[in-house]
Order: C-alpha cells, then structure tokens, then sequence
C-alpha cells in the first residue's frame, strides 16, 4: 500500500514529515515498510501554502489495510494543526493491486502539482475516478499533494532525486530556541560539500539547515545519498534528538521549472527558465531590492528581482547592464521573475574614449584646440581624434546563483550542476 499525506502543519508548528517518521515506526505494526519515504516539495508560488509546501509518501507491505487507514487518518486527526484556516489535511491510500493501473495517471499528475496550480475540485474528482480510498480533512486541499506524492512514489525512475537527513526534536522542547552548536554545522559542511549543501552559507557566515519556527525539526541536511547525509548529521552537536528520518525527494532538482520560449507565455504563480537580452539597468529600490528589465526576441518585457534576502547575490546583479545576454531561472509573482539562477551567455562591451598616447615618450596628448585634434608639445606628434577602446568589465560568463540563505527547495544548487559547456560559480 502507498499511502500519501499533504498539509497537516501551520506556519506555527507541526510539520507533515515529522508525521510521516512517526508512521514508519507506528506502521511496522501492520506490516513491513518497503522503501524510503519520499518527501515531495509543490509549486512553490502557490498563495495558500503552510511553510515549505511538502507532502509526503510512504510504501508498506501489509494485510490489513483498513487498520491502516484508520491509523493514518486517526493520527491526522490527532497532530495536524487544525485550528489553522491554511490547515486542511489530505491522505490518499493506494492498493498494491491499483499500482499498475493508476500509476501514469499519478506521474501525469505529479508534474502538474509541482509545475501549475491545481484546484481541489481536480484532485477530488481523479480520486473518484480512479476508485481510491482517501480522506479529506475541512476542505480538504492536501489530497492535491497527497495525491501528487503518491505518484512520485509510484514512478520513482521518472524524476531526478535527492536525500534529506530530518532530525526532530523531542516535544517537550517544541517552541523553545534550538540547542545546538553552530561550529559543528560548519565543520560538517567542509567534511561533505559538495555531495551536501545548504547546511551552511560560508559566505554569510548563517546555518541554514536549522528551522526557527516551532516545529518539531531540529535540523535538515541535504545531500547526494543517504550515506552522505548521514554523515554529515553523525557530525552535528545538538540538543538530544528523538527521531530521525531520511526522506528521499525531488529537492534539490529544478522540477519546477517550465521552459519559456517568450514573455508572452509567462503566468503569475509559476516558475520558468527564460532567455533575453537585458532592456533596462538595474537599480535598488527601497528595501535594498534589485530590479531590472529582461526583452525577449518579441520585444516583450519582463522585471526581474534580486529580493533583499539574497544578500551578496545582489551585488552580481548590479554589475549588469542593456545588452547583456542572460538566461534566469525563478518564479514569477505580480509579474515579476523572482531569480533562483542566471547563466550570463555573453557581455554587452562598454567603451570609453581617451586622448591619444604619444607614440615616442607614451604620455597621453594633449587637445591642441577645438576641432584641431591632439599635440604632444614635448615630442611634438599630434593626431586627428580620440581613441575609443573596449573597457574591463567585472563580470565574466557563467552560471550564478541566489546563496544557500536565499535558496528555495525546489531550486538545484550549482554544486549538483554536471554541465560542461559552460562555468559554473557555486554560491557558498
């Protein structure tokens, strides 16, 4: 049986991962659990998310699935936070019979919940097409990503993967500040990067793998393997941990990504690679963000963000300037391309003209008078006109990205990059 459940937390606490470490321990009860839960981040621009939009899946073996679903459900209905209106759990189960049938239809679905915005009505009418038993708590949003889980695990060669190590907490200290010593994260990092990232941003001198809401996570760590990020976490000096998991997940991938080949086709709360050429400079508005006009072949424009919180990042973005050929990854919200990534294809040249040098003592010349060119009195050369020559600029061609503080889930770090054609700047 695939048992998916999506949006249990609140931006206040809980987290649906911790419930899912919870069942892969209450589960065994009822059987044998076959595989590694997968946690599935959502499209990331969708208003109505708690915190991270995740939902998650879990795999058993087991003859008795109605105790199951009663456990599940009943669990839910114990943890999830339900008093919160963004609150509104889902659970999907799936019999080991219906895997084959149903799982296309689910992958189909999966790349939409990651990629579109789907409403509840969608997600509740393939439930009932397909004859699955589900449960939806209050409006039951979470049977979207409920749903979209499942078929993650249902397709597991069809999307690119990553792994998370999720320590969490034990209750009693939910919602009191985190115990733990940052040196150790930094020292974990300089032992795994790059087959882990995100844990720390060296830059910044920040840990960024370690929450400050209430919920039960103490701290994250995400990586190439298993193996990888449990070495890393084995590294960690922290208060006491109650549970662990290691969540396989699309993390860390760009699944979100749509290809854009214009302007035109752009939408609000989606997510794009698009190419263009850059149509205005960028200047820093209050706040301390970095806008700046990107034109498509079409002529069509769209702004283009560096936000506050991606820091250094927005210094690269200042040295840009019309004419430069970029292509950007991010997500667009009140039509504005929030940047994730951009791959500088080629610079714009900028000239500037100086007097000409003498071509015996090499001191520049000077103006001989209006319309009379330039004079070395010393050597006594002239010339006719000024030189124009191509300046330096700081920038080089490449591959930049937001740092690890500003990273959203879905986005693939540069140190996952493989790309050869290209250089490639990892933010660190």
């Amino acid at each position: 049986m695939i048992i998916g459940i999506d949006d249990t937390d609140s931006n206040e606490g809980m987290c649906t991962t911790y419930l899912g470490a919870l069942l892969l321990e209450e589960l065994q009860e009822y059987g044998n659990v076959e595989t590694l839960p997968l946690l599935v981040r959502l499209n990331p621009t969708i208003p109505y998310k708690t915190r991270g939009n995740a939902a998650v899946a879990l795999k058993l073996k087991t003859d008795c699935p109605e105790k199951v679903i009663a456990h599940v459900t009943s669990r839910i209905g114990e943890l999830a936070r339900m008093e919160c209106e963004k609150t509104n759990p889902g659970a999907v189960f799936i019999q080991e019979k219906d895997y084959e049938r149903i799982k296309p239809v689910l992958m189909s679905f999966l790349k939409e919940a990651v990629k579109e915005v789907i409403e509840i009505k969608k997600a509740k009418d393939l439930i009932s097409e397909l004859g699955i038993a589900s449960k939806g708590f209050k409006n039951g949003r979470g049977l979207i990503g409920a749903l979209a889980a499942c078929g993650a695990m249902l397709n597991p060669e069809k999307w690119d993967f990553t792994f998370e190590h999720l320590a969490y907490r034990q209750k009693e200290r939910w919602g009191t500040p985190r115990d733990v010593d940052k040196e150790s994260f930094f020292e974990a990092d300089r032992k795994t990067y790059p087959e882990t990232w995100d844990t720390v941003d060296l830059t910044n001198r920040l840990v960024v793998c370690v929450p400050h809401s209430a919920d039960p996570v103490l701290f994250g760590i995400r990586g190439e393997s298993p193996e990888i990020v449990n070495k890393a976490a084995a590294l960690i000096r922290a208060e006491p941990v109650e549970r662990f998991a290691v969540y396989r997940t699309n993390q860390g991938t760009d699944m979100h990504l749509l290809p854009a080949q214009s302007i035109a086709e752009i939408r609000d709360m989606h997510s794009y690679r698009l190419g263009g050429t850059v149509s205005a400079a960028p200047k820093t508005l209050e706040g301390g963000h970095v806008i700046f006009a990107v034109r498509d072949r079409k002529g069509a424009e769209i702004d283009c963000a560096a936000f506050e919180p991606t820091k250094n990042f927005r210094s690269l973005i200042r040295k840009l300037i019309p004419g430069d050929l970029v292509s950007l990854s991010g997500s667009v919200t009140s039509g504005t391309l929030n940047i994730e990534k951009i791959e500088i294809k080629a610079l714009a040249p900028i000239y500037m003209e100086e007097n000409p040098k003498c071509p015996r003592c090499g001191k520049h010349m000077k103006s001989a008078g209006q319309g009379q060119g330039f004079r070395c009195k010393k050597c006594e050369t002239s010339s006719l006109s000024k030189v124009r020559s191509e300046t330096y600029r700081e920038l080089k061609p490449g591959i930049y990205e937001v740092p690890p503080c500003a990273r959203r889930h879905l986005a693939k770090p540069l140190a996952r990059e493989k790309r050869q054609d290209v250089r490639i700047y990892p933010s660190r």
